[in-house]
This record gives structure tokens, C-alpha cells and sequence, in this order.
């Protein structure tokens, strides 16, 4: 725990990490509603909800096996 108290060894990853999730996440965004504007009027609202929603899921699935991973070293 002593690289923490160096902020020097984590502030640029975590920024960098923090900059990779923003632009991923509107890249999300806008890749869902390019798709979801190709359906009818009333079903692109549920497409969106759905489409966000298997994004976030996706991510946090991703999040929990890096930290698999990192708990077999």
C-alpha cells in the first residue's frame, strides 16, 4: 500500500483510465442511437434503455474478472 501514498504512481493511470471511460462511454452512446434510429418511433426509446444497459453490464462484468485476474498473482 506504500504506492499510494505517492500520487505520482497512480494520478496519471487513473486519469487516463477515467479519460478511456468517458470517450468510451459516448462512443457507446452514440453507436446506440445510430442503431436504435434505424427502428420504429416507438420502440427506439426502449432500444436505447436496452442498449445502455447491456453497455453498463458488459463493463462492470469486464471490471469484476480484470479483478479475478489480478487475485491469481
Amino acid at each position: 500500500m506504500e504506492f499510494l501514498a505517492n500520487p505520482s504512481t497512480w494520478i496519471v493511470p487513473l486519469l487516463t483510465l477515467t479519460l478511456l471511460e468517458i470517450v468510451l462511454g459516448i462512443d457507446n452512446v452514440i453507436f446506440i442511437s445510430i442503431l436504435a434510429g434505424r427502428l420504429p418511433k416507438e420502440l427506439q426509446a426502449k432500444a436505447r434503455q436496452l442498449g445502455l444497459l447491456l453497455a453498463f453490464v458488459t463493463r462492470i462484468a469486464l471490471l469484476f474478472s480484470i479483478k479475478w485476474l489480478m487475485g491469481l498473482t
